[in-house]
């Protein structure tokens, strides 16, 4: 399967970015959890992994969070490949948005 694979530096630190992220992806599940089916969030400390399906494509990943780095790990499925661009941007604005 493609993957994504990306890292956005910060200078939170690890446990405040964390904080953010998991409160970052709390609202998103909210807002936007009806568009995705079979959504796994699955914190282990710092790392985050997960899978839902939208529009029945699967997604799983990663993202882990370091000191002065966030790295997303994804698989996505070969007909999104064609929007990796568009879903790379809008994922660095929103991580960007949270970890200024």
């Amino acid at each position: 399967m493609p993957g994504l694979s990306m890292e956005t530096v910060h200078e939170l630190g690890q446990e405040e970015a964390t904080k953010r992220l998991k409160e970052k992806f709390h609202v998103v599940r909210e807002q936007h959890g009806h568009k995705a089916a079979d959504l796994v969030e699955t914190w282990e400390g710092n790392v985050l992994s997960f899978a839902f399906k939208v529009m029945g494509m699967a997604v799983s990943g990663t993202v882990t969070v370091e000191d002065a780095a966030v790295k997303l790990d994804a698989k996505l499925p070969l007909a999104a490949m064609m929007f990796k661009g568009m879903i790379e941007r809008e994922i660095r604005k929103e991580l960007g948005d949270v970890l200024a």
